[in-house]
């Protein structure tokens, strides 16, 4: 089995051990402080944490969290649909569509999502484009993370043996045809733990809805704080629903990469 370094031996392995337990007790230090000077000025007290008890309270935060998962995958769905495009577009064997697919691919790629979505805001209204709310938010989502799916799906399809491909010409099949029914359903299967990673990423972009106004979770929590003057908590809280869902995510993406490999 080819790795892209060699096995680490003892000393290395020691000297990685005792960087993970200082590290470890570097971050718990870090903890105990930050608790400590909450508790020094009142932060943990049980009044300032009472409100979030309460049903009222959580049903407006799960609402926010339900705004924040219709943007991920309204976006995630158009970005995915779109990368694929890009993919066989760059991989096409004809130079027109190929140049442009890479070209939008390399460029898009370095572009951050903010700049995107600034772009929305503020330009495209200047030129009578004025996108509803939820658009402005879903649309430069799709457009950045279509480049990443586009290079996640052309991994898949390069990874598929190439005897596949001839052997369904070999039978009569187009190139279309064998695409459409051989190379990308094993593709698909490949790339899943990496389309799910990806869209981890992608839940955590639709933060910049605070931006644009877009009512999400961390828009609603800054909601929280003007009502209730609650700052730390209200983002705290909020951190800790991120953390649950996109944890849970992850625990997917690893869980399908283990299944990926034991078929494979």
């Amino acid at each position: 089995m080819s790795v892209l370094f060699d096995e680490p031996g003892p000393r290395a392995r020691r000297r990685i051990r005792i960087a993970t337990v200082l590290g470890v007790l570097a971050a718990v230090a870090l903890v105990a402080l930050a608790v400590r000077q909450f508790a020094a000025n009142g932060q943990l007290d049980y009044a300032r944490w009472q409100p979030y008890a309460t049903w009222p309270m959580w049903r407006y935060l799960l609402g926010g969290l339900g705004s924040t998962a219709l943007a991920a995958v309204v976006s995630a769905a158009l970005a995915m649909a779109l990368g694929l495009l890009l993919a066989l577009g760059r991989l096409s064997e004809r130079r027109w569509v190929r140049v442009p697919s890479a070209a939008y691919i390399e460029v898009v790629r370095v572009i951050p999502a903010l700049l995107l979505v600034y772009v929305v805001l503020f330009a495209l209204p200047r030129y009578g484009l004025d996108l509803p709310l939820f658009w402005k938010l879903a649309a430069p989502l799709t457009v950045s993370n279509s480049a990443a799916f586009a290079e996640i799906f052309r991994a898949g399809i390069l990874s598929v043996e190439r005897g596949q491909s001839e052997a369904g010409l070999a039978v009569g099949l187009t190139r279309l045809q064998t695409m459409r029914m051989i190379v990308l359903p094993q593709a698909a299967r490949r790339v899943l733990p990496s389309i799910v990673s990806q869209s981890v990423g992608l839940l955590k972009d639709t933060s910049l809805g605070f931006i644009v106004s877009y009512g999400e979770l961390l828009f609603s929590s800054k909601v929280l704080t003007a009502y209730n003057g609650l700052v730390i908590q209200s983002y705290l809280v909020a951190a800790l629903i991120y953390l649950v869902v996109n944890a849970s995510l992850s625990k997917l993406a690893r869980v399908l990469e283990q299944r990926s490999k034991a078929r494979a």
